[in-house]
Parts: structure tokens; sequence; C-alpha cells
């Protein structure tokens, strides 16, 4: 296992280039077993949730030869409709493969999924929107284990307690793409991820209308061809360097990242002082002055990102006045304050809002990572605490930051990786 020592106080300045996203990469790479037919996916960010999808493509018996950011997969000929515990558990998006299994296979079992802990993340509305198109559903000694045969098109409503689901609306899209009649869904998540999926699958020759909007519509076809498809930039790994940029009055500019899936964070740090400008292929982002605390409330898309909450917390820890974040969307997700308590910061929590009052300068220390979010706000903090930070389990961050010590130290930090005793 892996650790990150951070020597923080360094002002990060330069260009890096943002990753494919990892949110939008591992639905597509599902999407490929919707046809025989060989794809080819670009711009797959080289993370370890990567690997544990391309594995699970293998289990089913789909050809995959990667070259670089080239994912070249053939699933021609798969039988196999069973993914295991011991590839699922490391990783809830592997869920999304029960999509693509039904459509293709019209059955599926699938084990309960794993990843991060941030509180309970429920499937129930994959679960709900799978039921909804006939799908036969039980869970059996941990497994999903689903019947699609009797799958007809049909009016699916995916609302859910805290709002839209991503992973639920691509589920139940892939699901739709060839069975019989027209599906609506209700309520879908229109963040860009779902709608970079849907792009790939009409690019397979899908039917689908509504892109980027709550009601998606889905005609479905009676087979679908293989198709090649770059992966959009990352809006979360992007996110994160900008607020890099402000955690550490630097100036970064951030090639292939879209300044319009970022709205809400660009127009909260605008707010908030910071310098946020669209520049040919990318954003650049530049501290001009002191920033002011911020009151945000993290919703589904296009509102301020639930992923990108822990690292603006980071960035409140340092910024003089009280600032207060409250958390629509996982109300447990606030593991990672009790760590930024060790290195100094003032933050109290009430409900599923944490009020943080700024302070003059946080402290270097041993910290542990809970989830990825967590970490990447951990690292931030690294970057400008006094001193040098540990953060402990980074396995968290490999699993969604591409290349993150190599991007940091081309900025100027100096951040390195050791292995834990």
């Amino acid at each position: 296992m892996d650790k990150f020592l951070i020597e923080g106080g360094r002002r990060l300045s330069g260009s890096i280039s943002i990753s494919g996203a990892k949110n939008a990469c591992l639905p597509i790479l599902a999407a490929t077993l919707l046809s025989d037919d060989k794809s080819i996916i670009r711009n797959v960010p080289n993370l370890r949730d990567m690997s544990t999808m391309l594995k699970i493509l293998k289990n089913f018996g789909a050809r995959v030869q990667q070259d670089a950011d080239k994912i070249t997969i053939e699933p021609k000929g798969y039988k196999k409709y069973i993914a295991p515990y011991d590839l699922v558990s490391t990783m809830r998006a592997s869920v999304c493969v029960l999509g693509p299994l039904l459509a293709k296979q019209k059955r599926a079992e699938v084990s309960f999924p794993g990843g991060c802990v941030i509180g309970p993340r429920p499937i129930d509305l994959h679960l709900k929107g799978l039921r909804a198109l006939g799908v036969d559903i039980k869970i059996e000694k941990g497994y999903i284990i689903a019947d699609g045969r009797k799958m007809r098109g049909a009016n699916v409503y995916l609302g859910g307690h805290f709002g839209s689901s991503v992973l639920a609306t691509a589920n139940t899209m892939m699901a739709a793409t060839l069975i019989k009649g027209v599906t609506v869904i209700e309520n879908a998540a229109c963040e860009p991820e779902v709608t970079d999926l849907a792009t790939f699958l009409i690019k397979m020759g899908a039917k689908i209308k509504g892109l980027g909007t709550h009601q998606i519509i889905i005609e479905g076809v009676k087979r679908l061809h293989g198709a090649e498809h770059s992966v959009i930039a990352d809006r979360i790994e992007a996110g994160t360097y900008i607020i890099a940029a402000a955690v550490t009055k630097g100036d970064i500019t951030l090639r292939n990242a879209k300044l319009e899936n970022l709205v809400a964070v660009a127009d909260k740090l605008a707010e908030a002082g910071l310098d946020i400008r669209k520049v040919p292929n990318g954003i650049r982002a530049r501290y001009v002055r002191k920033l002011k605390p911020m009151d945000i409330t993290t919703l589904p898309y296009p509102g301020f990102p639930t992923d990108l909450q822990a690292q603006f917390m980071s960035l409140m820890t340092v910024t003089e006045g009280i600032s207060v974040i409250t958390e629509k969307i996982y109300p447990e997700r606030f593991i990672h304050i009790s760590e930024l308590g060790r290195m100094g910061a003032n933050i109290q929590l009430e409900g599923a809002s944490a009020i943080i009052t700024g302070v003059k300068s946080l402290s270097g220390a041993p910290v542990m990572a809970s989830d990825l979010r967590a970490s990447a706000a951990l690292v931030l903090a690294g970057l400008v605490a006094k001193d040098v930070t540990e953060v402990h389990r980074i396995y968290h961050l490999d699993r969604g930051y591409e290349d993150i010590e190599e991007k940091l130290t081309q900025l100027g930090a100096r951040v390195w990786r050791e292995k834990e005793r």
C-alpha cells in the first residue's frame, strides 16, 4: 500500500492536460457489450477502476486490447452473464453492466457492488428502472438475479430521495436500446457523462432523444453495431485542479477541460474572487485577490457537484470568514472533516451542513483517506499546509485521478509516493 508525502507552501502554476472522465468511461465501456462488433474507445484514463471494468468485460468473454488511452473491445460471441463478487465488490460503477447484459443476453447475475464508503448509496433506482421495463429481479446470496425475457418499452420515473441517478439512468437507457417499443425516462440525470454515453449509443445505431434533459426517449432497435468514440474530459478532475489554483494562490491552465460543464463551480469560485475563464482548448484559473467565504449546496447537475464538495471544503478552511457547505446528495459525505481537523481546520458539523471558520494556516499531519474525493481534499490541504503532510490509503486516488503526483509536480508541487511501512 502506498502513501503520499506533500511538502506544502508552493504556489502552483503552469499547464496540464485533463484526462478522460471516469464516470463517462465506465458505462461506455459496459455499453460495448450491446453489440457483437468491435468498438474503439479513446481518451480512456489509466485508472484502477478502468482496469476493473476491463477485467469484467474479459470475464464475460469479450476480447480487449489496450494501447495507451485507446481500448478496442470485441464482444462477439460472448455468452457469460455473471459478474462475480471478487470483481464487482471493488467498484460500485460495475453495476452498470446490468443494462447491457439484459438488453443483449436477456439475463444477468451481478453481485451487489462495492466501492468507497460515503454513507448509504443504494441501487434501488437501478432496480426500479429495470423493473419498469419488465425485468424480473430477485436478490439471492448477495447477487442481483435478473430475467429480461419479458422486457418492453415503458414510461420510467427515476426520481429518488436525493434527485436523479447517473448510473441508474445509464442502466435503464442501455437496457432500453434493444427492446421493442418506446421508453421514456422521466427525471433522468442530465449530467455530461450521461450525454456522452447517449452520444456513443447513437453512434452504435441507437435511437435516443432528449440528451442533456430530464426526459430521455429511447426507441428500441433490433441490433447495434460497433463504433468509435472519444470520452469527454473529466469535469471533476478539472474542478479539483481549479480549486488547487485557488488554495495555492496559483495560475493553472487545464487543457481539454470544458468550462460549460463546470458552470456552478466556476460561478461560485468567481464569486469568491478567483479569475476563471475559457481559453483555447481549455480553462485558465488564476488567483488575483483575497478570496471571500462562501455558502454552497450540492445538487444534481447543473448544480454544484457533490464530487467537489470535499475539495471545496479544503479551500474554505484557509479562507478568512465563515463558510457553509450543505450536502444534499449524500448527507453523510463528511468523513474528511475529522482528518482536516487533524491539520488544524475549524469545522463544525450540524446535520447535513458543515460550518467552516477559516484559519490562517494548516499544519502538515498524518491523515487517512476515506474515499476518492476526500483523498483529493486532503491532498489539496497538504499543498497549502506548513511542513509535510502524509496522506495514507491513496489507493482511493488511484481509482479516480490519473497521474495525480506527476501532474501536481508539473505545476510546481512537491509531492511524492512512498510504500507504507
